[in-house]
C-alpha cells in the first residue's frame, strides 16, 4: 500500500482545515483540533490527515471484493 499524499492543513483561528488535492476534506475544531496538532508534530502528518478524513482506504477495495475468499 502506498503512502498518502496530496494532503495539507491550514490553521485558521481556532480551527484546522484539512484539504486533499486542493479541496476541503474536513474541518477540525476545539479539542479535536488541538489533538490533531499535537499528533502532527510527533508523527507523519500525511498519514494522520488520511486517517482523520477517512481517505486512507483507497485502491484495492474493488479487487479484494472479487477475491474468492470474499465471494458470497
Amino acid at each position: 500500500m502506498g503512502t498518502p499524499s496530496d494532503f495539507e492543513f491550514l490553521v485558521r483561528g481556532d480551527e484546522i482545515v484539512i484539504r486533499h488535492q486542493g479541496r476541503t476534506a474536513t474541518v477540525l475544531r476545539g479539542a479535536r483540533a488541538a489533538e490533531f496538532l499535537a499528533q502532527a508534530e510527533q508523527g507523519d502528518p500525511q498519514q494522520l490527515m488520511a486517517r482523520v478524513t477517512g481517505n486512507y482506504r483507497r485502491g484495492n477495495e474493488r479487487v479484494a471484493r472479487q477475491h474468492p475468499r470474499n465471494a458470497r
